[in-house]
């Protein structure tokens, strides 16, 4: 189900031209804060504009920074970990002193720290998000490589005088496509509630462009008890994105490793 749902949101996304009544940014003066009705589904913002179609290519910064954070952070985390783990030595003490450091502080603030000193917009986003995921996760991906060279067959491809790119890529990397694969998917809900909280503070995607966060932040508060579907709308939209990558996380950590079965 939540693969499902998530996968409907991506569609959403890439065609939101097309699916969408209006344009994100067509604004109409005289249908301001109107509820829902049969011309604009889900009412309309402060300006006249469209709930529905806003809410629609939101969808779209959402899943470009949700995916985009978790591909680039996947593979910053990949090269810090697994050479990390794998080789050991200085290498391994300066990245896990690096790692320690950033772990002092709540994942949300240093996105806060770094994006006040890049400025707000959708690459630095998915920029700012992929770095502090590859500095966290790297440590996850140190652990299953120091996991899995300490298999006979690691020891004896070394012992062969096999080279070590050559293990890595035979041995070491197809043992922790698991873990990396669970890691990514788990990651997705929380880059996305992440790049939500950054636009709700003004430090991510800039206005006109629509944010679930950012619509929550402008109209959605001042404008709460007038009309409460500025919140609702983009609120049901975060919480379903959110929702589905969680439920698609744990369903494919159940199938990629049985003993976690039920847990959590």
């Amino acid at each position: 189900m939540g693969g499902v749902l998530l996968g409907v949101m991506v569609v959403l996304a890439f065609a939101a031209e097309w699916v969408a009544p209006y344009d994100y940014d067509d604004a109409d003066i005289f249908a301001r804060l109107k509820p829902s009705s049969a011309t604009h589904w889900l009412g309309t913002d402060n300006l006249g504009r469209d709930l529905l179609s806003r809410v629609i290519h939101g969808a779209r910064v959402s899943m470009a920074v949700g995916f985009g954070g978790v591909v680039l952070g996947l593979l910053g985390a990949l090269v810090a970990g697994v050479f990390s783990g794998y080789f050991g030595g200085v290498l391994d003490a300066v990245v896990q002193r690096v790692v320690d450091a950033f772990m002092c502080f709540p994942l949300l603030l240093v996105a806060l720290t770094i994006m006040a000193l890049l400025g707000p917009g959708l690459v630095n986003v998915i920029l700012t998000l992929g770095l502090v995921l590859a500095v966290r996760d790297s440590r996850v991906i140190r652990g299953s490589v120091l996991s899995v060279k300490t298999n006979l067959y690691v020891e004896a491809a070394r012992a062969l005088g096999a080279p070590h790119g050559a293990i890595l890529r035979r041995h070491v990397l197809p043992n922790i496509f698991a873990p990396v694969i669970i890691l990514a998917t788990v990651n997705l809900g929380a880059v996305i509630l992440i790049e939500a909280a950054l636009s709700f503070l003004g430090f991510g995607v800039p206005p006109p462009h629509p944010s679930w966060g950012g619509m929550l932040s402008t109209a959605g508060v001042v404008h709460m008890l007038r009309a409460p579907w500025l919140a609702l709308w983009p609120g049901v939209a975060l919480s379903v994105a959110v929702f589905s990558a969680n439920m698609l996380g744990d369903a494919l950590r159940d199938i990629l490793d049985p003993r976690l079965r039920g847990a959590g």
